[in-house]
């Protein structure tokens, strides 16, 4: 990661789309860096935060994305080039802050870096395109292609973006930025960290985004794009393959042009292929060019038919009898592979694909057993999730939030009734014990509460109801990576800061009991549990314990022996509590019907032992003197 940095002009490297983005911002001199983490961009701020201090610039894991955008916001008001960046979801989370911006303006280069996530492979809420956002914010749109693409697209976003007064979006998707390619750098540009918000600056941007000058504004930003279009349509914009005597073509953009050249190869097929780098706004001129001598044209792009309509839109004036390809042969959900690409255009073009049927043929036959996801050995939501399941009523209705926690969805814990977005439950929560009889119960981790908890618990002591919250703080952001947040005391440049206290602030929120327990202390939460549910108005049990992956790389830091646990074969009755309740992935039955833990599987959290009413797990190996301390 280092040579990211120390990288010199013509040196290659092989990066990460995510990773790239980076290098492409510290090319054009950003001086500001700002994200809260969501996979799949989690990898742009997790570089930044390595790189920050050595590279003279600041970041921070801000705690949710419309802060972070609003701190990128304020660098370029003064200045500074910046960059944001998010998930998808978290983008829906700062359009309340975002879509102002461009009738604002900004003086520095801002760029807005977003990742979708088509076939939700690090999400679970909705198969989101976010590509409308373009048109709604009024800010162009780049989608690179390729982890070169992803370098160069950063570094020339925030010029445009200075040089439009407006953000820059650059969207890519999970292919984009998990896969490596071959990159190669530029010259990075040492960017400036402090600025000013002038008189000048204060009096033109005062009244922007205001009526009666909103109006005014608006018209200007559709002849800024209008304008962009033109000037910029043909730089963003690559031709593949010769037009000359054409009748078949491609249009396309991000990662599915690859599928679109891979196909293309794969066939034999000579077509000419126009791949779109900056999707708003859309190049016209150059899409009513490319289109208006051939017959038949295929768009290929994941998930919702944008590009598709926008082209049909543009035949009708270039070339009316076209004949337009798309969701008709491409799925409208689920994200592309090169082999559905590959039998779409053989389809179209009346080409067999023998070695491709027989490959699914043969595919359609396994029946690989279904594995659904499961906490890591020793994880404090599967301890916590257990006990509280057990201390409630049959009738009890769970609610999900965002967070490794999620997993609490699947057997045996199903603890998660469930899932909408960031500190959702606690809205939902809310809503339900004003709407139902049952008792309500609302999980939510430590950075999610930071994230958009707070104002859920506050409006349920406003409003008078009497959920019990769970908060599930397990010391870190967990899912996406292990980034620090507010209540761990450490930012993201690794500097020491105050440790925001939770009970303390939901015991301002007006909560009258807050309740702190040791999430791996069965007993313990069953009984506060249990006791918290007869309370009326809000409870809130907070259950504190260390992710167990962190836990250990701490221990294993300092030297210290994690125990280890066995199960007395003589004293077990083989009830399943272990595996088919608790659900912990160490313990397995043999062929002969015996229980067993895997010693390479436990993480030595000793729950196991807690929870088997015959006392027949007990400890196999005994941490280091002074270690292991939960």
């Amino acid at each position: 990661m280092e040579k990211i940095l120390t990288g010199k002009k013509g040196q290659k490297l092989l990066l990460l789309g995510d990773e790239a983005i980076v290098r492409g911002a510290l090319e054009a001199g950003v001086g500001v860096a700002s994200t809260y983490p969501g996979t799949p961009a989690s990898e742009i701020g997790d570089t930044f935060s390595e790189l920050a201090k050595k590279a003279g610039i600041y970041f921070e894991y801000s705690t949710n994305e419309k802060v972070a955008t609003e701190v990128a916001a304020a660098a370029a008001f003064a200045g500074i080039r910046s960059i944001v960046s998010y998930k998808q979801f978290g983008f829906n989370v700062a359009t309340d802050s975002v879509f102002p911006l461009a009738y604002h303006g900004v003086r520095g280069g801002m760029v807005i870096a977003f990742s979708d996530d088509p076939q939700c492979w690090s999400s679970g809420q909705s198969e989101q395109d976010s590509r409308i956002y373009a048109r709604i914010a009024h800010m162009p749109m780049l989608e690179p292609s390729d982890s070169q693409e992803c370098k160069d697209f950063a570094k020339l976003g925030i010029e445009l973006s200075e040089k439009l007064g407006i953000p820059v979006l650059i969207r890519i998707t999970t292919r984009i930025a998990h896969t490596r390619n071959v990159v190669s750098l530029g010259q990075l540009k040492k960017g400036k960290t402090k600025g000013d918000f002038p008189p000048k600056y204060k009096l033109e941007s005062k009244w922007r985004n205001m009526p009666p000058k909103i109006v005014q504004v608006h018209a200007e930003l559709n002849r800024k794009l209008a304008k962009l279009a033109k000037t910029h349509g043909k730089k963003f914009t690559t031709l593949s393959g010769s037009k000359k005597g054409a009748r078949f073509g491609i249009i396309t953009s991000g990662v599915s042009s690859q599928y679109a050249y891979h196909a293309l190869e794969e066939l034999g097929i000579k077509a000419p292929v126009l791949r779109l780098g900056m999707s708003w706004p859309l190049p016209e001129k150059e899409i009513k060019d490319f289109i208006k001598p051939l017959k038949e044209v295929l768009v290929v792009e994941e998930l919702e038919p944008v590009l598709e309509r926008e082209v049909a839109r543009l035949s009708k004036e270039a070339n009316p009898s076209l004949k337009i390809h798309g969701k008709d042969l491409l799925p409208v959900n689920g994200e592309l592979k090169p082999g559905i690409v590959l039998s779409a255009l053989a389809s179209l073009k009346g080409k067999k694909l023998t070695a491709l049927e027989k490959h699914k043929k043969m595919l359609a036959k396994l029946h690989p057993p279904p594995r659904q996801p499961v906490f890591c050995p020793g994880c404090p939501h599967r301890s916590t999730f257990y006990a509280v399941k057990k201390a409630s009523p049959k009738n009890t209705v769970f609610g999900g939030d965002i967070g490794c926690y999620i997993l609490g969805i699947f057997e045996p814990h199903e603890t998660q009734d469930f899932v909408v977005s960031m500190g959702a439950t606690n809205g939902i929560c809310h809503g339900l014990s004003k709407t139902t009889k049952q008792p309500v119960i609302s999980f939510l981790g430590d950075s999610t509460f930071f994230h958009a908890g707070v104002p859920g618990i506050v409006n349920m002591v406003f409003n008078k109801s009497s959920p019990l919250v769970v908060i599930l703080d397990n010391r870190v952001t967990a899912m996406t990576g292990h980034q620090p947040n507010p209540g761990v005391g450490i930012t993201g440049m690794g500097e020491k800061t105050k440790e925001l206290n939770i009970a303390d602030i939901t015991t301002a929120c007006g909560v009258d009991t807050v309740v702190t327990v040791n999430s791996f202390n069965e007993k313990a939460i069953e009984k506060t549990t249990k006791e918290l549910l007869k309370k009326p108005g809000v409870k809130v049990m907070i259950s504190k314990g260390e992710c167990r992956l962190l836990f250990r790389r701490r221990m294993r830091k300092a030297g210290v022996k994690l125990p280890t646990f066995e199960i007395d074969p003589k004293k077990c009755s083989a009830c399943g509590e272990c595996i088919e309740r608790f659900g912990c992935p160490a313990i397995h039955k043999d062929k002969s019907g015996k229980y067993y833990i895997d010693q390479d599987f436990c993480w030595g959290c000793g729950v196991c032992a807690q929870i088997c009413t015959k006392g027949a797990i007990k400890v196999k190996t005994k941490p280091a003197k002074g270690g292991g301390k939960q």
